[in-house]
């Protein structure tokens, strides 16, 4: 993607179901775990690079053992520096005590981070600063084995005030505001309520303190506490706790905005982000990995017991369709077939741009992405020639000479790599004076392929913000000399902030929306944003569920082709020579392309949850005032 955009998060759960000699025996380490959490989430390092984090839980300890190890890291290669932390402690446990090397035993009872249970996390923050206590997982800790508790998550909240307040209407006192804490108390809370009422129960019946503990475990119904939890979230969400004495569950919201998947066998229960990273790690069929349903979660009892239970009553699912586009690893069979498909969708709109000279035309991608769409949109240029080759042949009838027909044959569509990303900004760029001149050096381009006759078709997934575009792709495939410049993109207009977890949360950033004010100013229809702006601040005070998204009004005297032609507009400065044009997917063309994932609310305005519409209208307000506080 030419605009860096960052996505939050990634998570990976594996509980051992089997006793750690086990996989000593069977496969030479008790720290089977561990080096199986290493790979799950390596394998989903495009999923936040901010920060990383890891924790373990070890069942069936005596009291005084520690049986909670966490680490988490903010360094520049967080997921390398948590593991190289690990390995450290664990080689200097052998080193100092040679007895522990092959005595599963003591390795459990003194090694930390070896335990039956754990819990990875990747992080890219979009809330708050990018400290090492933003990490996850997040710890809440007692003294009560069935109290603590460890959370990790994919989401964002978008009601976190009322989540807030309503942590306070309920006594407690919240050190921070930020959605995970948040979260986690609220679990705390009715954890320890569960508890409580159990142990209060079974004093009744007789049991003396020692004996709770136990009976405690078994009949603690994680899924009544979650369904008394969740009650009141809005957001999209992929939650993962662990309690501290050994069960675990893994529940996603009830429009599946965020994804997970999940695997059981005889030896583990294994949840993450991705699908193809439980396929690859535990080296099972893409058909064996399941998708966790909206509004259901998977629970883990201490006993290995693994069920699915309905937490929340599922809404119309509205799974993030960037995570097709874009986010998710293009590995998985699904998302590489879809990825394809968005790209061979999008040639008619393309040769229609390019008047069919493929003759005379090059395509290219901007890596990395967007090299799957890139496949499927040649497909189609190659079917486009096949065709013309076939009416060729057909039309000369037998008049066509071996030449000639071997001349029509050998037409083939002009594939080149024409963008090459030469550098890293993100990691340092902070000053604003400086950045432009640094963007501008983001791609190279290779030189000599393109003649002032060709057209240039280069397809990206995503156009958010334009910047790079702007100042640097397009400039530098100018100076290549073509005729006309055409970018593609595999994803319709992002007209919309995202409030589920997708670092885009104003307005004035968003190209279409700049090119929409552009468009209301072109045609004297200026007003209209001043009548939005009163339209939403009338909402303020309403109820989530009766607010309505008025922004919608901003575009909606203008077609898509107008949009994009006013962002062509923009996106070329007076001194690029060639004629640039923008072609993006139209919304139907998504949704065919990837009918499992139809949240399409930052292409639309069609938030899947109540508080979307909250937050667009906040943002809204924001950008109409000049703030630029974050709309969620």
């Amino acid at each position: 993607m030419s605009d860096a955009l960052k996505h939050e998060c990634g998570i990976a759960l594996i509980r051992l179901l089997k006793p750690l000699e086990y996989y000593k025996e069977k496969y030479g380490s008790a720290f089977y775990g561990v080096n199986k959490m290493y790979l799950m989430m390596e394998k989903q390092h495009n999923r936040g690079q901010d920060g990383a984090g890891f924790a373990s839980i070890k069942l069936n300890t005596q009291p005084g053992e520690r049986y909670i190890s966490r680490v988490r890291s903010i360094a520049q290669q967080p997921i390398q520096d948590i593991f190289a932390q690990i390995n450290e402690r664990i080689n200097e446990e052998l080193t100092q005590n040679p007895q522990y090397q092959d005595n599963v035993d003591l390795q459990k009872k003194n090694i930390p981070y070896i335990g039956e249970l754990l819990l990875g996390h990747v992080r890219y923050g979009t809330f708050g600063k990018n400290s090492v206590e933003s990490v996850h997982p997040f710890l809440r800790q007692n003294n009560w084995q069935h109290r603590n508790l460890i959370v990790a998550g994919n989401f964002n909240m978008t009601n976190v005030n009322e989540l807030f307040n309503n942590l306070i209407e309920i006594g407690q006192h919240p050190k921070e505001k930020a959605d995970t804490i948040t979260v986690m108390e609220k679990i705390g809370h009715f954890l320890d309520d569960a508890v409580s009422k159990i142990y209060k129960d079974l004093k009744k019946e007789g049991y003396n303190k020692n004996e709770c503990s136990p009976l405690i475990a078994e009949r603690l119904k994680v899924a009544k506490i979650l369904k008394r939890a969740a009650k009141n979230w809005d957001g999209g969400y992929a939650m993962a706790g662990l309690l501290g004495h050994g069960d675990s569950f893994v529940l996603r919201d009830p429009a599946g905005i965020r994804p997970a998947y999940y695997y059981k066998d005889d030896e583990v229960v294994v949840v993450a982000s991705e699908r193809p990273v439980i396929q690859t790690v535990f080296d099972v069929p893409f058909e064996a990995v399941k998708e966790l349903d909206p509004g259901h979660a998977i629970i883990t009892k201490k006993s290995g017991s693994t069920s699915i239970k309905k937490i929340l009553e599922p809404l119309e699912r509205k799974a993030c369709s960037f995570e097709r586009i874009y986010f998710s690893r293009g590995s998985d069979a699904e998302i590489y077939k879809e990825r394809k498909e968005l790209g061979r969708l999008l040639m008619p709109k393309v040769l229609e741009a390019i008047d069919n000279d493929t003759e005379n035309t090059v395509f290219s991608f901007i890596p990395n992405t967007a090299e799957t769409s890139f496949f499927g949109m040649i497909d189609t240029v190659e079917e486009h020639l096949n065709q013309k080759k076939t009416n060729a042949i057909l039309n000369g009838q037998r008049e066509l000479s071996a030449e000639k027909v071997k001349q029509i044959l050998s037409e083939r569509p002009r594939i080149e790599k024409i963008a090459i990303k030469d550098v890293k900004l993100r990691t340092f760029i902070t000053e604003d004076s400086s950045r432009d001149d640094l963007v501008a050096h983001v791609y190279d381009v290779t030189y000599g392929v393109i003649k002032s006759t060709d057209n240039l078709v280069i397809i990206d997934d995503s156009i958010v913000r334009g910047t790079t575009l702007k100042k640097s792709i397009i400039k530098m495939m100018d100076r290549l000399n073509p005729k006309k410049i055409v970018v593609v993109s595999s994803a319709p207009q992002i007209r919309y902030p995202d409030c589920y977890g997708i670092d885009m949360a104003n307005l004035e950033s968003l190209i279409a929306f700049r090119a929409a004010l552009a468009l209301l100013k072109d045609n004297d229809q200026y007003h209209i944003i001043e009548e939005v702006y009163k339209k939403c601040i009338t909402q303020i005070d309403l109820n989530d569920k009766s607010v309505v998204n008025y922004v919608k009004e901003v575009y909606s005297n203008f077609t898509d082709e107008q949009i994009s032609d006013k962002i062509s507009e923009l996106l070329s400065d007076e001194d690029v020579n060639a004629e640039v044009k923008i072609i993006f997917q139209p919304v139907k063309n998504l949704h065919k392309a990837c009918p499992k994932n139809l949240g399409d609310w930052y292409f639309t305005g069609n938030y899947p949850t109540a508080g979307g519409n909250r937050v667009v209208n906040r943002a809204f307000i924001n950008f109409y005032e000049g703030n630029k506080e974050r709309a969620y």
